[in-house]
């Protein structure tokens, strides 16, 4: 069955970074949307990017864009979130998502697979 698996959460200061790793399985990793999205205590989620592993497509929330990367790596199957110069209100859970029906990325509404989450903690 699809998994996507996240890792590499932590704390860490303001101004530092963070890579959040998304591993997949139990599809084809090619071709398919994946997204990032977070929750902070007390708000909705948010979606925080979007890169089709096919195409190379990004799409970034304006408020990480520019501190935010997310590339690929096939032959993990893997999606990274780099996240750099973090500021206390980057601070929530995150959260890897798939569209693995081959669609090109269009919507946050568009994932239908999700993984359990990666805390990220940052203090000021």
């Amino acid at each position: 069955q699809v998994q996507l698996v996240e890792s590499g959460g932590g704390s860490v200061q303001a101004g530092g970074s963070l890579r959040l790793s998304c591993s997949s399985s139990g599809y084809t990793f090619r071709h398919n949307c994946m997204g990032w999205f977070r929750q902070a205590p007390g708000k909705e989620r948010e979606g925080v990017g979007r890169f089709h592993t096919g195409i190379g497509s990004t799409w970034y929330a304006d408020s990480v864009k520019g501190r935010f990367t997310i590339s690929q790596d096939n032959t993990k199957s893997t999606v990274y979130l780099q996240m750099n110069d973090l500021k206390p209100e980057d601070t929530a859970m995150y959260y890897c998502a798939a569209d693995i029906t081959g669609n090109v990325c269009y919507s946050n509404r568009q994932f239908e697979y999700w993984g359990q989450g990666s805390l990220v903690t940052v203090s000021s």
